[in-house]
């Protein structure tokens, strides 16, 4: 603690000290012909030299603008830029004292309706409508960074720990490159894989599905995407990296990234091969797949959920994009994997019932092989200048392979047993999947005419053959002991079709209409054959009907809709209506019985959408959604489940359909000339005919489980983000703050009783990182969450529970070559069972050294230096009390070597800021792009 707070003195001294030298210049950009303010106009100093990038800001609604600079003794341009002006150009000998520049004039850009544009370098920032640009060699990164590490410079962005982007308050779910996939959409492989030399620019727009996007509609997602744009001169060549690793226990990781890019044609091919526990092609360039002190699954620890054990991966990837003409385009990727996890666990549960408690004490151990194939296409077609059509087909194939063994006994509140079991399972399984969507659109030549067409498909096949062995003994009532030795064979199929057919015409230049109908057809079936052993024959060939089943559903559904949308300068309201009338029938045969139900719905949807534009940086919506939902067949049918000894299942044909209303509230802002930004949201959700699962226990503590609707379940959660960025010489400094809190009333029944429970929770985060120019990297972090439950009819009155993560990295790049990473994190849950550690550190360390113009690389890294991870959890609803531990990574330490391949056509050691733009003159140039 005394090194944290003499750290922070430290900073406060140096910051002070560089703030001496600060300046502070400000003026008001305004259009020369209307004299009007311009708002969010970037304003920004270059140097003459160089055109390196000093400093920028963006004016306010009043067109005007505020710089606490740093002072510069050398010439520099003041240049100021605007979507469809000229720039302005003004040369100083340098900036030595605080200047107020007065009005400066924009021109209107008249050159551009001849098609005559003079280049020269980007400004920072251009906001346009609805797009946000970066220009990336405003923004200084290490010649090796990568696209992730350009990410974090720019305003406004945030990459959390683990992996996830937000811009302003915004979570980004879409990453392309060059407005392509690469590799999967969630943009996790391209931030870690490319080099951030090779970026152009960074664009920000709203998110929108294939079909709002080819029609122009507007989004009506609350998430953003993100197109990386490649440097025309960087965009030809090869370059990659290949790397391997041995360490301690036998631990072994192998990694390749390669990469052919010609223009517009994109090849990349990935592999990796471990049993660290790394099962994606994302790497992290200090830590590889440590994963941190995060309480991160791919590090082994489970608190937070995910793949339980120890996995063993071989993943191949292969992308590939081009242009075949101008009117066909085309992009792909293959993705071989094959896992093999292993886990050991423990357990400890106790359910918490009106007639007395059980405790059941289990212990089991498992071996999964998973072997899979998936492709995916995108192909887009230009019929001409009014009509598209994108084709994307997928095929995904896997095998499955398990084996497990478990015990468990379980007693009641005074220790008398009541059963124990053993069981052990031997499974292989063959799945199928194909899928493919197809998006047609057709623009007319009246603005906003539009008419869409989609239609969709996915089918699944399923077969799988296993064998289960199973002793349990109940040692009260008259209940008779199982002993079981059993091969069951499934084979199971789902195939869905649906069209959506829809027309827009425009009423006025700001409102629209549009109406059409969806068309679904979906079919299920499952057959389960069991067969006992037959000792005389050695065979399993006894039929068992109790165990047997064969059910199938169809589902058809008309969908008539009706839209309304109103587009005016500062809002968007969008308004959708639609009653889909569905057609569900269900067959069954159990024990020779047949079963039929049929059922008739006609279910409403709405949903209501306002968003609002205060400025190009502040703006709120509201969105209201109105929806129903079908229960599943095995939800529905009588047919009864007695795959568990301990837990007999049976559907609910009664059931109704689920009813839920949600409303969501956002409000964003973020302030470019500050560098700072927050974000409020507020979500509800009103359930009425919610589906619970109940269940009944006998005396020997078995349980017979079905469904039931019940209303009135609600819940609640509030968000709060604040973040700020500053900049001071080559010190970089962001921190923010986080609130999320929510509120929940949920009901149940336990043994035909029903209860409720109210919980409260809270969940405060701050976080920080400080950058010494090149050199030096510290990002410490906080979070706290907190809940509390009360219950009411359960033996069970009120639980809390607190859960502290703290987190500090570090890396350092001194001396030159050399880079010295740390992940330190320390965990504390209360809840765990004294039976299981509640708090542990987790310490993760790596050292390189970069050789032959740093195109070599030798590394030692230590996963969990203290040797304390764990992975231990406890799981708390109104009827029990779950604690389990599972099989977790433990410390290892691992030598390897790595090599870059090429440098796609950048020259090696080359630095963001430090590319030469022309040099004009005042007003009469344009932006390039």
């Amino acid at each position: 603690m005394t090194r944290l707070y003499s750290f922070l003195l430290l900073f406060v001294f140096v910051y002070s000290a560089h703030s001496q030298n600060d300046i502070v210049v400000r003026g008001t950009v305004l259009d020369v012909n209307t004299q009007l303010p311009m708002e969010l106009a970037t304003v920004y100093f270059t140097t003459v030299k160089d055109s390196t990038v000093l400093d920028y800001a963006t004016t306010d609604k009043n067109g005007a603008f505020r710089m606490d600079i740093k002072k510069y003794d050398k010439p520099v341009f003041l240049k100021v830029n605007y979507m469809g002006y000229q720039t302005y150009f003004e040369e100083y000998k340098g900036l030595s004292e605080s200047k107020d520049f007065g009005k400066i004039y924009l021109i209107e850009n008249v050159n551009a309706l001849n098609d005559v544009v003079i280049k020269t370098e980007a400004p920072p920032v251009t906001i346009k409508k609805d797009t946000l640009e970066f220009n990336a060699s405003s923004y200084r990164v290490r010649p090796d960074s990568n696209v992730e590490t350009l990410l974090k410079q720019l305003p406004g962005f945030d990459v959390d720990n683990d992996g996830k982007i937000t811009v302003n308050g915004r979570e980004v779910n879409q990453v392309l490159v060059n407005g392509k996939t690469f590799f999967d959409k969630n943009g996790a492989i391209a931030i870690k894989n490319l080099p951030a030399d090779i970026i152009k620019k960074v664009q920000v727009s709203d998110f929108k599905t294939k079909k709002e996007e080819l029609s122009k509609q507007e989004s009506t997602s609350d998430f953003s995407s993100i197109n990386i744009t490649i440097d025309e001169k960087k965009n030809k060549g090869y370059f990659g990296k290949v790397m391997g690793g041995y360490g301690t226990d036998d631990r072994y990781e192998v990694n390749g990234n390669l990469n052919y890019f010609n223009n517009k044609q994109k090849i990349s091919l990935l592999l990796t091969s471990n049993n660290i526990n790394a099962t994606e092609f994302a790497k992290d360039d200090v830590f590889d797949s440590m994963g941190g002190g995060r309480t991160n699954t791919r590090g082994g620890n489970s608190n937070s959920g995910g793949n339980k054990g120890i996995i063993q991966s071989n993943l191949l990837g292969i992308n590939y994009s081009d242009d075949w003409r101008e009117d066909l385009l085309a992009m792909g990727s293959y993705n071989f994997s094959n896992t093999v996890n292993k886990n050991e666990s423990n357990s400890n549960q106790l359910s918490l019932l009106p007639t007395g408690n059980i405790i059941t004490d289990a212990d089991s151990k498992s071996r999964n092989e998973s072997t899979g194939n998936n492709v995916n296409f995108e192909l887009e077609y230009k019929i001409d200048p009014t009509s598209r059509i994108v084709f994307t087909p997928k095929v995904s194939q896997s095998r499955n392979i398990g084996h497990s063994e478990s015990n468990s006994t379980s007693v009641d509140e005074n220790n008398n047993p009541l059963n124990n079991s053993d069981s052990r399972s031997d499974s292989e399984g063959d799945s199928m999947n194909f899928g493919n969507t197809i998006n047609y659109n057709k623009a007319f030549e009246k603005k906003s005419r539009n008419l869409s067409f989609v239609f969709s498909n996915n089918n699944t096949g399923n077969d799988s053959e296993t064998i289960n062995i199973s002793n349990t003994f109940f040692e009260q009532g008259d209940r008779p002991d199982e002993i079981r030795n059993q091969k069951t064979a499934k084979k199971s199929s789902s195939d869905s079709y649906s069209a959506d057919l829809e027309y827009t015409e425009p009423i006025t230049d700001s409102l629209r209409v549009r109406f059409g109908s969806d068309f679904d057809w979906k079919s299920n079936t499952n057959d389960e054959r069991t067969f006992s052993f037959d000792s005389e024959t050695g065979e399993y060939t006894d039929f068992d009907l109790a165990f047997s089943n064969y059910s199938s559903s169809t589902q058809n559904s008309v969908t008539p809709k009706v839209g309304v949308t109103l587009q005016k300068n500062k809002y968007t309201l969008n308004i959708d209506s639609r009653t889909s009338i569905v057609n569900f029938d269900n067959h069954s045969l159990y024990l020779n019985n047949p079963t039929d139900l049929s059922k008739k719905y006609a279910l409403p949807f709405a949903t209501a959408l306002l968003r609002y534009k205060f400025s190009r940086s502040k703006n709120l919506s509201f969105k209201f959604d109105y929806s129903n939902a079908l229960p599943s067949a095995a939800q529905l049918m009588p047919i009864v489940n007695l795959n568990n000894p301990l837990n007999t299942i049976v559907g609910n044909p009664d059931l109704n359909p689920v009813e839920k209303s949600s409303v969501n509230f956002n409000f964003r802002n973020y302030d470019f000339r500050s560098r700072s930004g927050y974000n409020f949201s507020l979500k509800a959700d009103y359930y009425n005919n919610s589906i619970e699962s109940t269940s009944v226990y006998d005396e020997s503590g078995k349980r017979t489980t079905t469904y039931v609707n019940i209303s009135g379940v609600y819940n609640t959660s509030l968000g709060v983000n604040w973040n700020q960025s500053i900049k001071e010489g080559v010190h970089a400094l962001r921190y923010g703050f986080g609130l999320n809190g929510g509120y929940t009333f949920d009901k149940g029944f336990t043994n035909s009783v029903l209860y409720n429970a109210k919980s409260i929770s809270i969940s405060p985060k701050a976080y920080l990182s400080y950058d010494y120019g090149e050199i030096l990297t510290i990002a410490p972090s906080y979070g706290l969450s907190y809940s509390q439950s009360n219950y009411e009819n359960t033996s069970r009155d009120a639980t809390s529970n607190v859960v502290h993560r703290a987190n500090v990295q570090t890396t350092t790049y001194w001396p030159e070559n050399l880079v010295f990473g740390n992940d330190f994190g320390y965990t504390y849950n209360s809840n765990i069972s004294d039976e299981f550690k509640k708090d542990f550190y987790l310490w993760n360390t790596s050292l390189s050294y970069g050789f032959l113009k740093k195109t070599m690389f030798l590394k030692v890294k230590v996963y969990d230096v203290l040797n304390q991870n764990q992975s231990a959890t406890r799981t708390i609803s109104a009827t029990s009390v779950r604690d389990e531990e599972n099989m977790v990574l433990k410390r290892y330490a691992m030598f390897s070597i790595a090599y870059k391949i090429g440098n796609f056509a950048a020259e090696k050691g080359k630095r963001r800021g430090g590319e030469r733009g022309e040099r004009g003159d005042r007003g009469g140039r344009e932006t390039e792009g």
